[in-house]
C-alpha cells in the first residue's frame, strides 16, 4: 500500500516535473529532448547480447562509473552495457566518455508503467546503480522479474538515512529487495542495514573513485596547460572546482584578499552546472576582475580569472593547478570529489560541508593533505600560506596523494560482487 500511494503521488507531481524540465531547458536545451525515454519508450537493443544496465544519475556518478564500465566491458565481452542517467549534463558525459561502445538513454521515471515498459524493452540481466539513486518502483519491478539489483559504491549519509527512516513502510521493502550493496565504508553499511538491508547482502568495498587512472595523455595535457596558465612569470594558479550558487561570492571575496598579498595569482573558477556559466561570468566582471573564458580560448596572460565554462576538462585542470579548492562545501551541499586532486598530489582546500565525502575528507584531513576552512578569510589565509611556502604545499600534496594510493582496490572487490550476482 505505501508504494501504491507513492506512485499516485508521483503521478500527481508529473505536471510539475515536466514544467521543471521545460524551465531547465531554457538554459540547457538538451533538457527539452528525448522526453519519451523518461517514460520508458526506449529502443530495444540492436545487439543480441545480454544487457548489463548501469545507472548513474548525473555527472559525478558517471565519472565514478568510468573505470567500472571499462572493467565490465573487458570482463564480460559477451554482454552489452546500457548506461542511463537523469540529467542532460550526465548524458553528455556518458557520450563523451564511452561513445558508441555502450548503449545510452535516460532512465524511466519511477512510475509503474514507465518502469515496466522500459524493462520489457531492454530486458536487462542485472541493474547496477551508482552510489545512492534508489527508486522503490524500479527496485520492486526488478525484484519481481528476478533481475538482481546491486548498489555500487554505495554511500548513505546520516541526513539521507534519516529521510528514509521517516517512511519505513516504503523504504524497508526496497532495501530488503536489493541483491547486494557494495558500500564505501562500514558506517554507510551500518545505515543500510538499519534501514532493512539483509546483513548477508552487505559488502564493504571502499570507494572506487580511488581507482582512477592518470594516463600519459592526461598527464601531458595537464603539464602543458599548467605551463600556459603560469606563463613566463610563473603565476600561482588557484583552482576553485565545482562551485555552487552562493559559493562563488565567497571565493571571489577570498581571491580579493589573496591578491592584496600576491597580486599575480590566477583564479580558475569552474561552476558545477553549465547553466550558471554566464551568471558566474557576470559576477566576476561585476566584482571588477578581468575575465577569460575557456570556451572562447581567451588568452589568460592579462586575465585575473579564467572561467572554466567547458565540460569534461576538470580532471586536467586539477593536474594543471597549484592549489585545488573543491566546491559544494562552503554551502550545505555536502562537497564533491576530493580524490581527483589528491591523485594529482595537489594540496586541497574545502569548506566544512563534506557529508557526501565524509570518509574521504576524514582520511585526507588526518593525513594533512586537506585543509577544511569555514569562510573567505580562512580560504585566503590558507591559500596565501601554501603559495608563499612551496615546500609546504608540495608536502601537503604528497600527503594527499599517499591517501589516494593507499585506498585503491575497491573496483576489484565490486567486480567480485557483480560477478557473484551475474553467475547466479
Amino acid at each position: 500500500m505505501p508504494r501504491h500511494l507513492y506512485s499516485v503521488f508521483f503521478y500527481l507531481l508529473l505536471p510539475l516535473i515536466l514544467l521543471r524540465l521545460l524551465f531547465r531547458g531554457i538554459a540547457t536545451p538538451n533538457y527539452r529532448k528525448r522526453w519519451l525515454q523518461r517514460f520508458g519508450f526506449v529502443s530495444a537493443p540492436e545487439s543480441s547480447k545480454e544487457i548489463i544496465w548501469l545507472h548513474a544519475v548525473s555527472v559525478g556518478e558517471t565519472l565514478a562509473a568510468v573505470p567500472l564500465v571499462k572493467a565490465l566491458q573487458i570482463k564480460y565481452p559477451d554482454h552489452r552495457l546500457l548506461v542511463t542517467c537523469m540529467t542532460a549534463t550526465g548524458s553528455e558525459r556518458i557520450t563523451a566518455a564511452f561513445g558508441d561502445s555502450v548503449d545510452h538513454s535516460y532512465a524511466p521515471y519511477d512510475m509503474p508503467g514507465s518502469v515496466a515498459r522500459f524493462l520489457s524493452r531492454v530486458q536487462p540481466k542485472i541493474l547496477i546503480i551508482m552510489e545512492t539513486e534508489l527508486w522503490p518502483n524500479t527496485v520492486a519491478a526488478c525484484y519481481q522479474r528476478q533481475i538482481p539489483v546491486i548498489l555500487a559504491n554505495g554511500r548513505l549519509s546520516e541526513k539521507s538515512a534519516r529521510g528514509y527512516a521517516r517512511v519505513p513502510k516504503l523504504s524497508a521493502p526496497m532495501f530488503a529487495q536489493l541483491s547486494a550493496v557494495a558500500a564505501q565504508h562500514r558506517d554507510d553499511g551500518a545505515r543500510f542495514e538499519a534501514l532493512g538491508l539483509p546483513p548477508e547482502n552487505l559488502y564493504i568495498s571502499g570507494n572506487i573513485k580511488f581507482d582512477l587512472e592518470l594516463n600519459e595523455h592526461i598527464r601531458l595535457s595537464a603539464e602543458a596547460l599548467g605551463q600556459y596558465w603560469r606563463g613566463a612569470g610563473q603565476r600561482p594558479v588557484l583552482l576553485a572546482a565545482s562551485t555552487h550558487r552562493g559559493e562563488d561570492e565567497i571565493i571571489l571575496q577570498a581571491f580579493g584578499q589573496i591578491r592584496q598579498r600576491i597580486d599575480n595569482v590566477l583564479l580558475v573558477l569552474v561552476p558545477r552546472h553549465p547553466e550558471r556559466f554566464n551568471q558566474v561570468a557576470d559576477l566576476c566582471l561585476a566584482s571588477g576582475y578581468s575575465l577569460a573564458r575557456r570556451s572562447s580560448n581567451d588568452p589568460v596572460e592579462q586575465a585575473d580569472i579564467l572561467l572554466g565554462d567547458t565540460m569534461g576538462e576538470l580532471m586536467t585542470f586539477f593536474g594543471a593547478c597549484d592549489i585545488a579548492f573543491v566546491g559544494g562545501s562552503l554551502v550545505s551541499n555536502g562537497g564533491h570529489n576530493m580524490i581527483e586532486p589528491a591523485a594529482w598530489s595537489k594540496p586541497i582546500l574545502s569548506g566544512l560541508s563534506v557529508f557526501n565525502f565524509a570518509e574521504v575528507s576524514r582520511l585526507l584531513a588526518e593525513s594533512g593533505g586537506l585543509s577544511l576552512i569555514e569562510d573567505a578569510a580562512a580560504l585566503a589565509e590558507t591559500a596565501i600560506e601554501l603559495i608563499e611556502n612551496p615546500d609546504q604545499a608540495q608536502q601537503t600534496g604528497r600527503q594527499a596523494q599517499f591517501v589516494a594510493e593507499a585506498n585503491r582496490g575497491a573496483l576489484e572487490k565490486l567486480l567480485a560482487v557483480i560477478d557473484s550476482s551475474l553467475s547466479e
